[in-house]
């Protein structure tokens, strides 16, 4: 195998390197809300449950999704990075097929807390890869953001499909088999890396200390800024992303009559939005931060204010509209962290970041299936315009950083 692998050059096996981590985005979220389409559009009925109880069986797997970051970033920072992506692939590929076996809600919950503790290694360690030796960073990450995206809008598309053409059983069987595949391929890949490679993404030695890039009141006031509007935009993005194949169900009429309807439109919606990733990363790189944070917020204020009451074809421009501007907060997040703090630290801070924001996430579920039982989804509307003007006060008291990209290693 080494033979085989010595044949690629540097370059191209970095560039594969790049890719597998950003399939492996796109795997974590896919994997994350299989769930949501298969309960919105089949579980429900064939269990004999309404959507608000039996989503509220997912919030196991979001509360593992959250506490295994913590341990995940820690491992990633003490062992290898690499070697936590290798688990990362074959472990999700595993417990989603696994999961596929479930014959009622409880043994739902089990096998989508297995799918959310493997997929928890992801971001503290992933996006830390992505990142790391890179003087700008804003596009990387939008690229890699742009495949989370599309494995969220994928999550709708392909479980409805199976759905309609075979069953929900085959939404979970056959994307974990994908992940097994791809796993084997990163182990190939990593295999083959020269030994600066592997000495260049390991973290810097824990014998000696990282040093500041701002003074310490910049970086406190930067990561409680990026922690508030961090938790807050995880709750935006869980209660679109999550609720987006039932509220096209609900709102757009004639337009959607079948699974697979319903899962095109969702697939359109976060597909297209998912370029508001690309455009927000190349402008952090170019532009002051906060004056990007802050337009991103308003049209989330905005459109979210507008949402409720709308169907049919207005619902749907909305969408694309809103979901844009969600999908647009995600690169200025990450960016943040790549910019105020220090390779040999980095992967525990996303950890910390994303342990927040995923326990957040996993309120969330429960919270949405409460308004939703309550009051339906225009009251989620409502309070999802008024979350984000809490993301508009914070992102107007960043501080202007002084250099546009992230410094080098």
């Amino acid at each position: 195998m080494e033979r085989l692998v010595g044949k690629i050059d540097l370059a191209d096996r970095e560039n594969v390197h790049f890719l597998l981590l950003n399939i492996g985005h796109f795997l974590t979220h896919l994997f994350m809300l299989i769930f949501a389409t298969a309960a919105a559009l089949t579980l429900s009925r064939d269990w004999g449950m309404s959507y608000g109880e039996l989503i509220a069986f997912a919030t196991p797997g979001f509360i593992a999704y959250a506490v295994f970051t913590l341990p995940a970033g820690w491992l990633a920072d003490r062992w290898s990075r690499e070697g936590m992506m290798a688990v990362f692939f074959l472990g999700i590929g595993a417990a989603s097929a696994f999961t596929a076996l479930a014959e009622t809600p409880v043994q739902m919950a089990v096998g989508l807390s297995v799918i959310g503790m493997f997929a928890a290694i992801y971001h503290p360690v992933g996006i830390a890869l992505v990142v790391h030796g890179r003087q700008r960073t804003g596009v990387p990450i939008a690229i890699n953001g742009i495949f989370g995206n599309l494995g969220v809008a994928a999550a709708a598309l392909i479980t409805a499909l199976f759905i309609d053409h075979a069953d929900w059983r085959a939404a979970f069987v056959w994307p974990g088999l994908f992940s097994i595949a791809m796993g084997v391929a990163y182990l190939f890949i990593v295999a083959g890396r020269s030994a600066e490679a592997q000495e260049s993404a390991r973290p810097e030695s824990e014998g000696r200390a990282a040093p500041m890039l701002f003074d310490r009141a910049t970086v406190i006031r930067v990561l409680l800024i990026f922690f508030t509007t961090s938790s807050l935009g995880g709750l935006v993005f869980q209660s679109t992303t999550f609720t987006l194949p039932k509220v096209f169900d609900e709102q757009l009429g004639d337009l959607a009559v079948s699974a697979s309807d319903v899962g095109w439109f969702a697939f359109l919606v976060l597909a297209v939005a998912a370029v508001g990733q690309l455009i927000v990363g190349y402008l952090v790189d170019r532009l002051p931060v906060r004056r990007i944070f802050m337009i991103v917020a308003v049209l989330q204020v905005s459109l979210f204010a507008i949402m409720p009451g709308l169907t049919g074809w207005q619902a749907l421009v909305v969408a694309i509209a809103f979901m844009f501007a969600v999908f647009g907060q995600i690169p200025i997040n990450d960016v943040l962290i790549g910019r105020v703090t220090h390779s040999a630290w980095r992967s525990r801070v996303y950890a910390l970041r994303y342990m927040i924001n995923f326990s957040i996430i996993a309120s969330s579920v429960p919270l949405i299936a409460w308004i939703y039982s309550g009051w339906g989804f225009d009251t989620l509307f409502v309070l999802l315009a008024i979350t984000a003007s809490g993301i508009l006060i914070a992102a107007s008291l960043l501080p202007v950083l002084r250099f546009a990209a992230a410094p080098a290693e």
